[in-house]
C-alpha cells in the first residue's frame, strides 16, 4: 500500500494553492448550484467536476499528486451539498417573514450547521467507509477520475485519457452556456409544453419538457432506475392527480393556471406523504446498521483515549476526538445565541428560554441522528439519490409539533407566523447538518481509494463549509430580487419554483395554525406505502430491477417542468452506456459520459447566475425589457421557438454523445 511509501508522510496534500483552488472553485459552482436547485428542485455533486478541473490546473506544477487533487475536491464538494440549504431558506421568504437573505444570520446558519456535519460524520467514518461494504457510488467514481488524471503514473494512456475527460467537461460546459444564452434571447423556447382538457366534465392536465441540458445531464447521473421511478411519480401526478382533483374542484380559467393550481394546492401534498412514508421506511432499514455504525465509532475512539492514536496508520487518523467535541460545543454556543436571537425579533422573548435551550437539544439530537442516517444512505445510493427533502419533510413536522406543544398554548393567535418562522429557521440549521454529513462520509470514501489522510480532508471540508456559506447568501438575495420565488406576491412569470421550500414552509404552516389537508397526505402515503411494497418486490424476484420510493415521491411533487428531461437523460444515459458496453473500451467510454453531463450541468448553472445578475439590474443597465433584457424576438415567435428549440436540443445531444464516443475510442489502449 502507498501509505507505506518512503515519501508518503512528506508528499503534498493539505497545500495553500490547493486550498484556494478548491476555495474558488467552491464559489462558483455553489452559485451555479444554488440557482440550479431554485429551478430544478435538484442539485448537482461537484465533485467530479472539481476534480477534473484541478488535475488540469495542478499538472503545470510537477510537485503535484493525486491526494492535493483529492483536497481540491474535497473543498468543492460543500458547494454541491451546503446548497441544499435552498430547500428550506427560501420558505422565510415565502411565508412573508423575509423580504430578503440577512447575510450574517443566513452564513451563521449554513456555517454552524456545516461545520457541525463535518464534526458529526468524523466517528462514523471507520464504521460506514473503513469497516463497511457501503457502495459509495459517487465516492467511486470520483476516485477513479481522479486516478485516471493522476499524472501519467500508469502510462501514456492515463495522461490521454485526463485530456479527454477535461475536454469533456469543457466542451460539455461551452455547448450548455451557450444554448442557455441563445435560450434567453428566446430565438430558443426554454421548454416545450402543453396543457389540455382531459374529458368534457372539467379536467385538465399536461406536459412541460424543459429544454435543459443540466436537467438532462442531472438524468444520465442519476440512472434509469431513478429516472423511471420519477417518470411513474409524474405520471401519478399528472395523469391521475391533476385530473381527478381538477374534477372535483370545477374551477374556471385558463387550463394552464388550473392545472398549475391544482398540482400545487392539492397534488404536491401527495407528493409530501408518498415522500414522508418513503423516509420513514428507508430510516428503518436503517436502524440496525446505524446502531452497529456507532458501536464501532464508538470502539474506534476508545483506541484514541487509550493514548494508540499513534499506532494508526497514517490513512486512519481522524480529527482527534477531544477536538472534535470542542469545536462541537464551540458550535453550540452561537447556535443557542442565534436562536434566542431570532425568537427575541420574532416577538417571542418571552420564551427565550425555552426556544433557545430546547431548540439547541433538537439541533443536537435530532442533527446526529439525521447525520448518521444520511450519511448512510449517502453510502447506500449516493449523495445525489439521498433523499435529503424527504428528511427536511420530516424535521420541519418534528420541529412544527414541538411547537404546537410546547410554546403555542402560552402565546396569542397573532404568534402563529412567528412560530413558522422559528420552525423553518431551526429546520434550516438541522438541514446544513443533514446536508454536510450526506456528503462528507462520501468524499471520506475517495480518500480512502486514494490513499489520503483522513484528518487533512476533515479540514478541508470545514474550509469548504465556509467558503460555500459566504456565497450562499448574496447569491440568494441576488435571485430573490431578479426573479422572486413562486407562491410570493407579486412575482413575475419567470419566479423560481423552489419546490422544497415551498412545501416545506406549507407543512409547517400547516402545522402550526391546524389548517392542513391531511386527507392528501393520507392518500400519498397509501401510495408510497404501495410503491414501497412494488419495490421490495422487485429488488428480491429479479435482483437487478427496483423503484425508489423516494424518486417516486419526488416525480409526484415536483412540477413536469422539473422532472421529465430528467427522465429522458436517464433513458439516453442507459442507452449510451448499453453502447458503450459493447465497445472496445466500455469504462472509458462511460466515464467520459458521466464527464461530458458534469460539465453540462456546470455551463448551464453558471450562465443561469450571469442571467440573473444581468435581469436584477436591467432598468438600471438600460435594457428595454427588464423581465427578458436579452430577448432578441417577441411573443409571436414562441411556436416557432418551440419547434426550432426543440430539434436543435435533439441534434446536440446525439452529436455530444457521439463525439464522446469517438473521442474514447480513440484512446491509446494501456499497456
Amino acid at each position: 500500500m502507498s501509505g507505506n511509501h518512503p515519501s508518503a508522510q512528506s508528499r503534498k496534500e493539505l497545500t495553500l494553492r490547493g486550498l484556494i483552488l478548491g476555495v474558488v472553485i467552491t464559489v462558483v459552482f455553489t452559485a451555479a448550484n444554488v440557482f440550479f436547485g431554485l429551478k430544478a428542485g435538484l442539485t448537482f455533486a461537484t465533485s467530479i467536476p472539481a476534480a477534473v478541473i484541478s488535475m488540469a490546473l495542478l499538472r503545470a506544477f510537477k510537485d503535484s499528486t493525486i491526494q492535493e487533487n483529492n483536497i481540491v475536491q474535497t473543498i468543492a464538494s460543500a458547494a454541491g451539498t451546503l446548497s441544499s440549504i435552498i430547500f428550506v431558506l427560501p420558505g422565510m421568504i415565502m411565508i412573508g417573514w423575509w423580504t430578503g437573505f440577512p447575510f450574517w444570520t443566513s452564513f451563521a446558519v449554513c456555517a454552524l450547521g456545516g461545520i457541525l456535519g463535518v464534526m458529526y460524520s468524523i466517528p462514523l467514518r471507520r464504521a460506514l467507509v473503513t469497516n463497511s461494504d457501503l457502495p459509495y457510488p459517487e465516492g467511486l467514481a470520483c476516485a477513479e477520475v481522479l486516478k485516471v488524471g493522476s499524472g501519467g503514473e500508469d502510462g501514456d494512456g492515463t495522461v490521454e485519457e485526463g485530456k479527454a475527460g477535461l475536454m469533456a467537461v469543457l466542451w460539455g460546459s461551452i455547448v450548455s452556456a451557450v444554448f442557455a444564452v441563445v435560450v434567453a434571447t428566446q430565438v430558443f423556447a426554454s421548454d416545450v409544453v402543453q396543457y389540455f382538457r382531459v374529458g368534457s366534465k372539467g379536467s385538465v392536465s399536461g406536459f412541460d419538457f424543459n429544454l435543459s441540458f443540466a436537467l438532462f445531464a442531472i438524468g444520465h447521473l442519476v440512472g434509469l432506475s431513478v429516472g423511471i421511478a420519477m417518470l411513474i411519480g409524474a405520471v401519478i401526478g399528472w395523469g391521475w392527480g391533476v385530473p381527478h382533483f381538477s374534477l372535483l374542484a370545477q374551477a374556471s380559467g385558463a387550463v394552464a393556471d388550473v392545472a398549475n393550481a391544482t398540482w400545487s394546492h392539492k397534488v404536491r401534498f401527495v407528493g409530501a406523504g408518498a415522500i414522508g412514508v418513503s423516509a420513514i421506511w428507508t430510516l428503518a432499514k436503517l436502524v440496525k446498521p446505524v446502531i452497529s455504525g456507532l458501536t464501532s465509532a464508538m470502539a474506534a475512539s476508545r483506541v484514541r483515549k487509550a493514548g494508540n492514536a499513534d499506532s494508526l496508520p497514517r490513512t486512519e487518523r481522524d480529527i482527534p476526538i477531544g477536538i472534535v467535541g470542542l469545536i462541537t460545543l464551540a458550535c453550540f454556543i452561537p447556535i443557542a445565541w442565534l436562536l434566542g436571537y431570532f425568537g427575541s425579533i420574532s416577538g417571542l422573548g418571552d420564551h427565550l428560554m425555552v426556544l433557545a435551550v430546547g431548540g439547541v437539544a433538537f439541533v443536537v439530537l435530532m442533527g446526529f441522528f439525521v447525520s448518521t442516517v444520511c450519511g448512510y444512505m449517502a453510502g447506500l445510493i449516493g449523495s445525489s439519490n439521498s433523499p435529503l427533502s424527504g428528511v427536511g419533510i420530516l424535521v420541519v413536522i418534528a420541529a412544527a409539533l414541538l411547537l404546537v406543544a410546547f410554546v403555542k398554548p402560552y402565546v396569542g393567535p397573532e404568534a402563529g407566523k412567528a412560530l413558522v418562522a422559528f420552525a423553518l429557521f431551526i429546520t434550516s440549521v438541522v438541514f446544513t447538518v443533514a446536508a454536510i454529513a450526506n456528503n462528507n462520509l462520501q468524499d471520506l470514501k475517495t480518500g480512502q481509494l486514494v490513499d489520503a489522510t483522513p484528518w487533512r480532508q476533515q479540514v478541508a471540508l470545514v474550509i469548504g463549509v465556509v467558503a460555500g456559506a459566504a456565497v450562499i447568501p448574496p447569491v440568494l438575495d441576488l435571485l430573490n430580487k431578479a426573479y422572486g420565488f413562486v407562491g410570493v406576491a407579486g412575482v413575475g412569470a419567470h419566479a423560481l419554483p423552489a419546490p422544497q421550500a415551498g412545501l416545506i414552509s406549507a407543512l409547517a404552516q400547516g402545522v402550526v395554525t391546524n389548517n392542513i389537508d391531511w386527507s392528501l397526505i393520507i392518500t400519498g402515503i397509501w401510495i408510497g406505502v404501495a410503491i414501497i411494497a412494488i419495490d421490495e418486490v422487485l429488488r428480491r424476484t429479479t435482483k437487478r430491477l427496483s423503484m425508489p420510493p423516494l424518486a417516486v415521491g419526488l416525480g409526484i411533487y415536483l412540477p413536469t417542468v422539473s422532472t421529465l428531461m430528467v427522465v429522458v437523460g436517464s433513458i439516453v444515459g442507459w442507452y449510451f452506456d448499453r453502447r458503450a458496453d459493447r465497445s472496445a473500451k466500455p469504462e472509458s467510454t462511460k466515464q467520459l459520459g458521466v464527464l461530458l453531463a458534469s460539465g453540462l450541468i456546470v455551463g448551464e448553472s453558471i450562465v443561469g447566475v450571469l442571467i440573473a445578475a444581468i435581469v436584477a439590474f436591467a432598468d438600471k443597465l438600460g435594457f428595454s425589457n427588464p423581465a427578458a433584457p436579452l430577448a432578441l424576438v417577441g411573443p409571436g415567435f414562441a411556436d416557432a421557438a418551440q419547434w426550432i428549440g426543440g430539434i436543435a436540443f435533439a441534434a446536440i445531444v446525439v452529436v455530444m454523445y457521439r463525439w464522446v464516443a469517438g473521442m474514447a475510442r480513440n484512446l491509446p489502449s494501456k499497456p
